[in-house]
């Protein structure tokens, strides 16, 4: 149905002259918000992605519509959780037990199910202390939260929130679709946390993105990401890690090897696909382009390392847009 598209290398590590690892992805690139002009690297032949995790902002931009925000004072920490995936950290879990309290809800209304946090500093400590992990410490908690709290405040059933034909689902896909400018009916699945995610091509990824970073009508969504970068991600999380060492843009990562930033100053942005969903690739390339694009100068090491710290290799991107 689709053409298949093809990726170009994006990624390399060099050995002693020998090229010992490759990631090869996508890239695109929307240059201007009010021409957007598009950049590609690899033939992506507008084949559709699932948006994955990356969809969190887009689905977060009906808490603003329907005003859940206001009806429940929430503040920026809250509304950065609920667009985050989350390390599972304390930082992280207070604050979502505090937003539960507020929309009348428990763990056991979620339905994203439960792993282990993703700080293995807070998996270590967990295990010392004999603590058991739960719902709250998957990283999508945030937003069944907010899911919960739009089904509180519309009287939609919340036992069957994460299905397709419920309500909540059919206004997000309804959203997204908006924001991002998407006019066909691309495949659908379910993601890890059991709701419902779409697809679109890559383009579309940065025009959502776009429409909702640089709309006025969204800016405590932007402002809960700059201000709050370590809730959006944590510790060790390339998006916090983005956001954290700039000023004024915004990257949130996906399952599938996405990466999407966005330069709300310039209106510009762009999304990375590794193909075999490698995250060290992924980070390191989406840094480099960024400081390439003269959007920031965030520092990140190139050296391939021996356990004695000895520099033993080298990584190199490519990230010529042209």
């Amino acid at each position: 149905m689709y053409k298949i598209p093809q990726p170009t290398k994006l990624v390399q590590h060099i050995r002693n002259g020998l090229v010992e690892e490759e990631h090869s992805g996508f890239v695109t690139y929307v240059e201007n918000f009010d021409s957007l002009k598009i950049k590609n690297l690899g033939r992506n032949n507008e084949y559709p992605f699932y948006l994955r995790s990356c969809a969190k902002p887009l689905q977060a931009s009906l808490l603003i519509d329907y005003g859940l925000d206001k009806e429940f004072e929430m503040n920026e920490q809250e509304i950065a959780l609920c667009c985050a995936s989350h390390a599972g950290e304390k930082i992280h879990t207070e604050v979502l037990e505090k937003l539960m309290k507020k929309f009348g809800i428990t763990e056991d209304d979620l339905l994203c199910g439960q792993h282990a946090p993703l700080a293995q500093s807070r998996q270590f400590e967990m295990n010392k202390n004999n603590e058991k992990f739960s719902r709250i410490h998957n990283n999508c908690s945030g937003k069944h939260i907010m899911m919960l709290g739009l089904c509180k405040l519309n009287n939609w059933d919340t036992k069957t929130y994460n299905q397709l034909n419920h309500p909540l689902q059919q206004e997000i896909i309804k959203k997204i679709s908006q924001l991002c400018k998407v006019k066909e009916n691309y495949p659908i699945t379910k993601d890890g946390c059991t709701v419902p995610i779409v697809s679109m091509p890559l383009q579309n990824m940065v025009v959502g993105f776009l429409h909702l970073f640089c709309n006025p009508k969204y800016e405590k969504i932007k402002n809960a990401f700059l201000n709050n970068p370590y809730l959006i991600g944590g510790v060790s999380r390339t998006d916090t890690k983005i956001i954290e060492n700039s000023k004024g843009i915004v990257a949130k990562v996906g399952a599938g090897g996405l990466c999407i930033v966005v330069n709300i100053k310039e209106k510009s942005g762009f999304v990375v696909k590794i193909s075999d969903c490698n995250m060290a690739a992924r980070e390191i390339f989406t840094i480099d382009l960024i400081n390439k694009l003269g959007w920031a100068n965030i520092e990140i090491s190139h050296d391939i390392k021996t356990l004695d710290n000895d520099t033993v290799g080298q990584i190199e991107t490519f990230t010529q847009i042209n």
